[in-house]
């Protein structure tokens, strides 16, 4: 019979998880073990060297960001369930290319980034096929170019089924991009009829055109907003400012972020006047309230099936374009 002593260290032992920290922005991670989640929080802060000035600490799941503040929550976590230490005052960011993972270093190999970013979204697909619909143009493109073979093999599929599975990210690809087409042209139209307007316009009143052609310019510098900032991303930004039809090529919750924006700290970040920026996120807030409604319908059509399963692989429609 062991001792005591011996048996309470083996308790205490068994009860012990084992956990992987890491900072917001670093790039090493620590194994921890802890009985709880105050055990977990103290360990982090000496293992990742935290100023106590910047205690308490959040800890965060590294996979979705959750926060992990309640006690009963974290003993239901697996074991080797990696956190990230959030200090005071910081706190988590996901990026639409690596779904989650914005804390990683600047240093990893791009290779390696890619690779990791192809298998999330495939996952994506192997959980819920209706994510299709909240992807970006460029996440869709992504899982087109992938090998077919390793594609295959990520999603447990024959390379035939695969085959059809990018076929039909192809239309998707190609149906945004005939959508692209349509708005622009529609664009250009209703700007040529404005400009006859404005012509019109001019000849009716040769006069008064040129004054209050100055009272625009006169109102239009002093409702710019030098001191409005905006949270959106540099790479979101370009999207907004260089696409024709940019809510076509940002995903879901890129959507979001531009709608839950400030119209005038968006139009000074954009360098566009108010109205340009309220009719953009207008645009945002159509094309995420269709991409929700697909989806919805989605899930009624599996609901109301038979079987009440995800969409068979098999069965997807032969694609009718091709990459």
């Amino acid at each position: 019979k062991a001792p005591r002593g011996t048996a309470e260290r083996q308790g205490m032992a068994a009860r012990l998880k084992r956990c992987v920290v890491r900072r917001r922005d670093g790039p090493e991670q620590h194994g921890v073990a802890a009985s709880s989640l105050r055990e977990l929080r103290d360990k982090a802060c000496d293992v990742l060297a935290i100023d106590k000035a910047r205690e308490p600490i959040t800890l965060v799941l590294e996979e979705d960001g959750t926060i992990v503040d309640d006690e009963d929550y974290f003993l239901c976590l697996p074991s080797n369930t990696k956190f990230v230490a959030l200090a005071k005052d910081e706190k988590w960011s996901s990026k639409s290319l690596d779904r989650g993972t914005s804390w990683l270093s600047e240093s990893v190999d791009e290779v390696d980034s890619a690779a990791e970013k192809w298998k999330q979204l495939a996952r994506q697909l192997k959980d819920d096929l209706s994510n299709i619909i909240l992807m970006s143009e460029e996440d869709l493109q992504v899982l087109i170019d992938v090998p077919r073979s390793d594609l295959a093999e990520e999603l447990a599929q024959s390379e035939t089924k695969i085959q059809v599975l990018q076929d039909t990210l192809q239309q998707a690809l190609d149906r945004r991009e005939e959508e692209r087409q349509s708005r622009q042209l529609l664009q250009l139209y209703l700007e040529a009829l404005k400009n006859e307007d404005s012509i019109l316009s001019k000849v009716a009143e040769p006069e008064a055109a040129p004054r209050k052609e100055m009272d625009v310019v006169d109102t239009g510098t002093s409702s710019t907003d030098t001191s409005a900032t905006t949270a959106l991303r540099d790479q979101v930004l370009a999207a907004l400012k260089e696409k024709p039809a940019p809510e076509l090529c940002l995903d879901s919750q890129d959507l979001e972020l531009v709608l839950k924006e400030d119209a005038a700290a968006l139009a000074s970040a954009l360098g566009w006047d108010k109205q340009k920026a309220g009719a953009l996120q207008e645009a945002c807030d159509q094309e995420l309230s269709k991409r929700l409604k697909q989806v919805q319908t989605l899930h009624s059509l599996r609901s109301t099936s038979k079987g009440k399963k995800a969409l068979p692989w098999g069965d997807w429609p032969s694609a009718k374009r091709r990459k």
